[in-house]
């Protein structure tokens, strides 16, 4: 058995059925989700007796560190091992002016969507994470580092909205039991649209962000295949009715990559196209993967793509790059085992 993704109310089960009082369970509910600990020995305020009791019947987790490596600007990136043999990775963003430590966790083993811009599908669909699996991505960091997580984004491998149940459930455990707030979670979706639409129906106050990059249908199919099945402006109704259901604002993320959807006329039509959309605007320079020749624009090319937004009166913001040298940025996370560990 493992602990480790088990609520409070499971584990005062647990501990009615070792005929053991309720305050047990709130001790090592605190040992698993404050302290972080990986052993039920490190449970230093249970008997010894009882300690061995629950080793027999527990432990706290199953899930290793396979391979992990830190940036020059403070990221790290692990490559999480679940019992199967499975990978994923998961990545912690420290930001030198801010308090907040931001986890990017993975929803499934692989991904069927396979952007043309990222790492992640080029190895194809695997399996789904279980709630648990992906909650061990956030345990895992903070037993490693000492450090307690305050936002999460689900942005690393995978397709949240495909996964749902699991992303849903393993939602309410960082709220309830990690005690992070809905709202300093984010989920992103390549346009799921029935996902989008349960996730409406639960109406929630994390933030829902669409990856949408490109203005049209045409030039979006190029980059992400699943525009064949949820066409862009079926996507933008969809995003539409959640705003109008929920009454929260959508993030736009829009990765920019040179000399195909980073002009000034491609600026105008994105522009045109979200003016009736309650939205904020993430710009993300495109990060390096091999299987593609795409390239980085220009800083300034950049900036003049986010003035020609803000013309429009949205919010645009420019994503700080973290971690492109561990490939821990935006779309470079593969899963793969990789070859170099760097400690802390």
């Amino acid at each position: 058995m493992i602990l480790a993704g088990m609520t409070l109310d499971e584990l005062e089960i647990l501990m009615a059925e070792l005929k053991a009082t309720k305050f047990r369970a709130k001790q090592i509910h605190n040992w698993i989700y404050v302290q972080s600990v990986s052993s039920i020995d490190e449970m230093t305020n249970l008997s010894k007796d009882f300690r061995e009791e629950l080793k027999k019947i527990a432990q706290v987790t199953d899930t290793k560190i396979k391979v992990k490596q830190v940036s020059k600007d403070g990221t790290i990136k692990y490559l999480v091992e679940y019992p199967d043999g499975e990978c994923v990775e998961t990545v912690l963003m420290r930001f030198d002016n801010r308090a907040n430590l931001t986890a990017c966790v993975s929803s499934q083993v692989g991904c069927a969507v396979n952007c043309s811009f990222c790492a992640t599908g080029k190895g194809g669909f695997k399996r789904n994470l279980t709630y648990k699996e992906i909650i061990e991505q956030v345990l895992t960091i903070q037993r490693d580092t000492g450090l307690k997580i305050t936002n999460i984004v689900f942005m690393g491998q995978g397709e949240p909205l495909l996964n749902l149940d699991n992303v849903l459930k393993a939602l309410d455990i960082f709220n309830n039991d990690f005690q992070i707030g809905q709202r300093r979670i984010t989920i992103s979706t390549s346009g799921i649209i029935p996902g989008i639409k349960k996730f409406a129906d639960k109406d929630l106050q994390s933030t829902l962000a669409i990856s949408l990059h490109a203005p049209n249908h045409e030039l979006r199919k190029q980059l992400m295949p699943i525009e064949e099945k949820y066409p862009i402006d079926k996507v933008k109704q969809a995003l539409k009715d959640y705003i109008e259901k929920t009454g929260r604002r959508v993030t736009v993320e829009y990765i920019l990559i040179h000399g195909f959807n980073d002009t000034p006329s491609v600026a105008k039509e994105l522009a045109y196209f979200l003016q009736d959309l309650k939205c904020n605007i993430n710009l993300i320079p495109y990060n390096s993967v091999i299987e593609n020749d795409y390239k980085k624009p220009s800083n300034s090319d950049i900036m003049k793509f986010k003035y020609l937004l803000e013309h429009s009166g949205k919010k645009v913001t420019v994503r700080l790059e973290r971690g492109a040298d561990i490939d821990a940025a935006c779309g470079q996370l593969r899963g793969n085992a990789l070859k170099k560990v760097e400690n802390l």
